[in-house]
């Protein structure tokens, strides 16, 4: 498809997608890479493996004819309830956000892969969904300028590509109006081009959020608004004829070329980007196995309890995948004598217990999809049992568990084969955890 219109466009498109952990975020069956708060877990001196990522999504981008990925998120996560960032930022340093966020450009690049860094002015403190409803950010511009605008002022130091705007109400940078940043020249044209003195693209985010696209009952006047407020590109407009026609009848010349030199400018680096095959083109199933045996955490440790499992005979459930478990397959090579109980229903009858749980969810909205059944029997369990678990998801959803008298806890953060390997090589003792979690959970 993209052959076909590049084959007929009169001038080069530009080819963007969200490719936050890989293709797989937007295309079926193709490689899928880690979310950022994982690789938020990568000890520093292991913080190469982020660099690969980002060249081995560039590339397979690149393969397909995608020039442009609107990643990475700069996003500092602080709101554990955070609905639409959490899992997708770095974690909830403002050093190691940017840090991270830059290797993951920088492997982009070297793939000749364009990136963008979003969501200016920061989405990280939410508690709504961009998507649903506008969320408001009431602190002060000096908290602003100290925390969510930091990643923003460093990206922009190393000139990036592009800058995406998201769908948040920030009255201290807007003159104390309650308007989307998307529409707010005081945020984009003032904060963003002139005190920050970036020079690059700026993109709206999905004009089809339902933050903004209720706005106005005009076809055409919300795309105008969005240009007029200072973004160059508008990503998923849904009224594209009438915002050519609204945007034609109200721009000046001066601020439609101002937006095309820029895009331009874009365009011309993209086509012109070179591979620089540094990387060595590891595959990404090798590459996804590095990164979980770096970022596992082991979060709560009881070193004698867990002496037990290697000594005596324990029971293991699996909650939440009751097929394909591979951390139960790869133990049971070793330990081909461990009762593996199908559901949290059965009687167990050793005092050792391990759990492996897989939320429904990598989002916070209903526990994570962890029903009470779950919640209970893991909360009862524990205060009789020698219990350690193994968590295939979001760190966050701890946060919904009784956890006091539970011994031993694993943080895996993906339900990834390559994950569910990695921590069955820790549990049979074959490697340490050496992951740092990225954010706090308390």
């Amino acid at each position: 498809m993209i052959n076909h219109y590049q084959s007929i466009a009169p001038t080069p498109l530009l080819i963007s997608i969200d490719a936050e952990w890989g293709l797989a975020m937007r295309v079926e069956n193709t490689p899928q890479y880690p979310y950022a708060l994982t690789l938020g877990a990568i000890p520093e001196d292991q913080n190469e493996l982020i660099h690969q990522v980002g060249n081995a999504i560039g590339n397979d981008l690149k393969s397909i004819g995608i020039h442009m990925n609107l990643a990475p998120v700069v996003d500092i996560n602080m709101n554990p309830d955070n609905p639409v960032i959490g899992y997708r930022s770095f974690g909830q340093d403002k050093e190691q956000v940017i840090k991270r966020a830059l290797l993951y450009y920088q492997g982009l690049k070297a793939s000749g892969t364009l990136g963008c860094f979003k969501h200016f002015p920061g989405h990280g403190d939410t508690n709504i969904d961009s998507h649903l409803g506008l969320p408001l950010i009431s602190k002060t511009k000096e908290e602003l300028y100290n925390q969510e605008l930091y990643p923003f002022i460093k990206a922009i130091e190393q000139e990036v590509d592009s800058i995406m705007i998201g769908h948040l109400a920030v009255p201290s940078l807007s003159n104390d109006k309650n308007t989307s940043a998307t529409l707010s020249k005081d945020i984009i044209k003032e904060v963003l081009r002139k005190e920050l003195g970036f020079k690059g693209v700026v993109i709206s985010d999905a004009l089809n959020m339902h933050s903004v696209s209720k706005l106005y009952d005009e076809k055409g006047m919300l795309e105008w608004k969005a240009f007029d407020a200072g973004n160059d590109i508008l990503c998923f407009a849904e009224h594209v004829e009438e915002g050519i026609n609204m945007i034609e009848k109200n721009a000046s010349d001066h601020q439609i070329e101002e937006s095309i030199l820029r895009i331009q400018k874009l365009k011309e680096h993209a086509f012109s980007q070179k591979k620089e095959n540094n990387d060595g083109g590891i595959d990404h199933t090798t590459l996804n196995l590095k990164i979980a045996e770096t970022a596992i955490t082991m979060y709560k440790s009881d070193p004698e309890s867990f002496k037990n499992y290697n000594t005596g005979e324990f029971e293991a459930i699996c909650i939440g995948k009751n097929n394909d478990c591979h951390f139960y397959n790869e133990i049971q090579k070793q330990r081909p004598s461990i009762n593996m109980v199908s559901d949290t229903k059965t009687d167990l009858t050793t005092d050792h217990i391990l759990i492996a749980l897989f939320p429904p969810s990598i989002k916070p909205l209903n526990n994570f999809g962890i029903n009470e059944e779950t919640k209970q029997f893991i909360a009862q369990l524990s205060k009789v049992k020698n219990v350690t678990l193994y968590l295939f998801g979001n760190p966050y959803a701890l946060r919904v568990l009784s956890t006091d008298y539970i011994k031993n806890i694993v943080l895996c953060y993906q339900d990834l084969e390559s994950f569910q390997r990695a921590a069955a090589q820790h549990f049979l003792g074959n490697h340490k955890a050496i992951g740092k979690i990225p954010v706090q959970l308390l």
